[in-house]
């Protein structure tokens, strides 16, 4: 994440594209008297935010794949809100997908790093009502999917230079040999299931926030050490996501007296998409400021609960959430190779986007 703050000039087309992507699906949906379904559209948006850089091919093929996995993860959330699955067996799945999300993610190297918005879309979709069979939830997330791929396709690309995407492998502990993506990925189970129980046990409201939350601090975690995931760049995302979510919920108490309508809600919706992608890869807690708020209406719209309420679990659930993925990543470690050899094996490393 780079120090300066302000976004630089790709960043403004780049987030114009990623909003456009939601706009005319959200402005259909409200057209079609539907506003409180746009949170299947916003999912499905989110696939304009990944392959930023690179040529128009790359940016087709990443786009395409990173909304293959949201379209998953909606798909299953549709499924397990339409059969009205116990808490638990919502946190096994998170789980499960947070373990194989992880693994898909680091080998497709899609950017944003890991297997997050997977983790919030399967988790989001799951606890709200099913106000449409879940193929209809499906066809929205999909339907949107498609349509930001091809805004996508309107921008020029740029050459990148090789990036080395070496993975170290070492012993565990039972002398099994592990890649580091396996135990990447295991931190993300870890994480998220700790997150979810956690979540779960204080009888605290919407335990998805606390395991999407716990998956934030491990997006920049070196996937290629064993040995060392960088816990001082997992810690300092942590603190973004916290201070990031306690402005984005002023934000959020102030929307919401103002007592709009599920239409006006929508809108706002659409509108809070461009700041948080235009700041997203520059100030992760800046752009949470408007992301909070976002994800917040959303769910009020989908799911309309008593603000403080509303409130406070997101509160809560961020708190236990960056709790479980910062201990995740100091437990889950492997014996590696030793330091110098795993410099000089890794080659350059990639600096975490997103």
């Amino acid at each position: 994440m780079s120090a300066r703050v302000g976004p630089a000039p790709d960043d403004w087309s780049h987030a114009c594209r990623v909003a456009i992507g939601l706009l005319i699906p959200g402005l259909a949906l409200v057209v079609l008297g539907y506003p409180e379904l746009i949170i299947y559209a916003v999912f499905g948006s989110f696939t304009g935010m990944y392959g930023r850089t690179g040529t128009r091919r790359s940016r087709l093929r990443h786009q395409a794949q990173a909304g293959a996995v949201l379209s998953t993860a909606v798909g299953i959330g549709s499924f397990l809100s339409g059969n009205q699955a116990q808490p638990w067996i919502l946190v096994s799945t998170v789980t499960a997908f947070a373990f194989v999300g992880a693994l898909v993610t680091t080998r497709l190297d899609l950017s944003p790093r890991g297997p997050f918005f997977g983790i919030f879309a399967l988790g989001a979709t799951a606890t709200v009502p099913a106000r449409v069979p879940p193929l209809a939830a499906l066809s929205i997330c999909a339907g949107t999917v498609v349509f930001s791929v091809l805004i996508g396709l309107t921008a020029a690309g740029r050459a990148q230079g090789p990036i080395a995407a070496r993975c170290l492998r070492g012993w565990c502990g039972r002398g099994r040999q592990l890649s580091c993506s396996s135990v990447h990925a295991l931190r993300y189970a870890v994480a998220v299931v700790a997150a979810g129980a956690a979540g779960l046990l204080l009888g605290v409201d919407h335990a998805n926030w606390a395991m999407a939350s716990a998956a934030v601090p491990l997006a920049v975690a070196d996937t290629r050490s064993l040995l060392h995931p960088g816990i001082g760049s997992v810690v300092h995302r942590s603190l973004h996501r916290v201070g990031g979510t306690l402005a984005g919920l002023v934000v959020t108490a102030g929307l919401l007296q103002l007592h709009l309508g599920t239409t006006s809600l929508a809108v706002v919706v659409m509108v809070l998409l461009f700041p948080t992608e235009l700041f997203m890869a520059r100030h992760y807690g800046l752009a949470l400021g408007f992301f909070t708020p976002l994800i917040m209406v959303m769910t009020e719209l989908a799911s309309p609960a008593e603000p403080a309420t509303l409130l406070t679990a997101r509160l809560v659930d961020t708190l236990i959430g960056v709790a479980a993925g910062i201990a995740a990543s100091v437990v889950v470690r492997g014996p590696c190779r030793s330091a110098g050899d795993e410099l000089r094996l890794a080659g350059p490393r990639r600096r975490p986007v997103g």
